[in-house]
């Protein structure tokens, strides 16, 4: 029998929502800023920098998953609707990806669908649709996890810019004041 391979998408980098959740939120937990030096601050915010740059890394990944999911489930439907004018459809079957050899699809209702990591299992078109839909909600769900944590990785920097700003404005001040005291002292002595 000749299988049609629906897509090879890894899902080995998907997580259950809630667990990924959990995971991203047990940084620092009430950290009062205003008891930081300017150093410490500094790498707070440095911290806080690569954690945003590591979460958008993930978002993209996630969103890029997703769309080889949707281009997974536009083949699968094109080849269900196709399945319908003809008993055998000409494909062109990727070797590598730039590598294609022709081929004929003779039972395009057997999909072997990748799972990750190399396993592979045999489905029905309507099981694989099935499969597709529930990836892309995980993947989905995921993302929107991800984008919460960005925004409050962002709102957690803009604190700390904030909180940075105000110690160089108590420097600023005591610096001003001992200047301030300075000259006082000496008009004084004089």
């Amino acid at each position: 029998s000749c299988w049609f391979f629906v897509f090879s998408a890894s899902v080995r980098n998907i997580e259950r929502p809630a667990t990924k959740r959990r995971e991203m939120s047990e940084t620092q937990p009430g950290l009062d800023l205003d008891s930081l030096s300017l150093d410490q601050l500094s790498q707070v915010k440095q911290q806080e920098e690569q954690r945003l740059k590591a979460l958008t890394d993930q978002y993209g990944q996630l969103r890029a998953g997703n769309a080889r999911f949707h281009s997974a489930k536009d083949a699968l439907e094109n080849l269900k609707a196709s399945d319908h004018s003809s008993s055998t459809k000409e494909i062109m079957v990727p070797l590598t990806e730039s590598l294609y050899v022709p081929g004929k699809i003779k039972d395009s209702n057997k999909i072997m669908v990748d799972l990750g990591t190399g396993f592979y299992v045999e489905k029905s078109s309507k099981d694989a649709c099935s499969f597709l839909d529930r990836k892309m909600k995980l993947v989905e769900a995921n993302s929107s996890n991800v984008l919460t944590v960005i925004q409050g990785t962002k709102m957690n920097m803009q604190n700390v810019q904030i909180a940075m700003q105000g110690k160089m404005m108590q420097i600023r001040a005591r610096q001003e004041a001992s200047v301030h005291q300075a000259k006082d002292a000496s008009e004084r002595d004089n």
